[in-house]
């Protein structure tokens, strides 16, 4: 207990379709295992253009401001209790991500992750943690990052790792050193992910996470719940604990650490 996150800011809610329990379920087991400061990031709504179009990943662009507001009161209850601040998980796809940044700004929102599950609009397009032996395509998801990361939209970077190439190790290692290079420079941390530990997903990688250990990258650990189950997974958190010790991680322990990043991702996307 010790040792487990005393901040998480991944969280899901319901309204992506593909998560469970209630917005105060997640906050009373935060509560419960002494997490001090708790966001929610759910799936950012996508606004297509297509009459119809729908995800089956994400929320709808007319439940976000119920999401914002269910959120608000549920602070305003727990203030004594916990911290709780409001944000989005959203990809950046430059056809979509001006709308939803724009939303977000409207909203109020405190803060936007990036997870960068898709290089173009989905439905009906490939996953990024879909396995994959194309180098462009390895190409394409570190310059995606890098773009909308210079956004200074993003308070850090989810699953960075998330891309699932089985070519070439050499090819891979050269455009995660740049990806981690390129993050380090504008001083935007990224996230070892617990629940793609929990079920044994492609990452966290431990190439990846020697080379960032060896680059300085500013990292967090995200829960990315989707359950109340994976907000109390402490058997994963000290398996991701264990590969910040074994490449000299550049950890960010306490939420105080954290928050500065939170704070300028708001700044700038009210400023623009």
């Amino acid at each position: 207990m010790s040792r487990f996150t005393k901040y998480n800011f991944h969280t899901h809610t319901y309204r992506c379709k593909h998560a469970g329990g209630t917005e105060r379920e997640y906050i009373e087991s935060a509560i419960k295992n002494n997490i001090k400061v708790l966001g929610f990031a759910d799936h950012v709504p996508c606004p297509f253009k297509e009459k119809g179009r729908v995800s089956g990943i994400r929320m709808d662009m007319l439940t976000a401001p119920e999401y914002v507001e269910t959120l608000r009161k549920l602070k305003e209850e727990y203030k004594e209790d916990i911290d709780i601040y409001i944000g989005f998980e959203a990809e950046y796809i430059p056809e979509f991500y001006p709308e939803q940044a724009e939303m977000c700004k409207r909203l109020g929102c405190d803060y936007m992750i990036m997870g960068q599950h898709f290089l173009s609009g989905e439905p009906g397009v490939m996953y990024t943690g879909a396995e994959t032996r194309l180098t462009e395509r390895m190409k394409a998801y570190v310059d995606s990052v890098l773009e909308g990361a210079a956004t200074g939209h993003f308070m850090y970077i989810a699953h960075p790792d998330l891309i699932f190439f089985t070519g070439d190790e050499k090819v891979y290692r050269s455009h995660m050193r740049r990806l981690c290079e390129g993050l380090n420079k504008m001083d935007i941390p990224i996230e070892i992910n617990n629940v793609g530990m929990s079920h044994n997903r492609n990452y966290p990688t431990p190439c990846f996470w020697e080379i960032a250990g060896q680059v300085g990258n500013k990292t967090v650990i995200g829960l990315d719940a989707h359950n109340v189950g994976d907000m109390e997974n402490m058997e994963a958190y000290e398996k991701c604990m264990e590969l910040v010790e074994k490449y000299n991680v550049n950890f960010l322990k306490e939420p105080e650490e954290v928050l500065p990043y939170m704070e300028r991702t708001k700044n700038n996307i009210q400023r623009n």
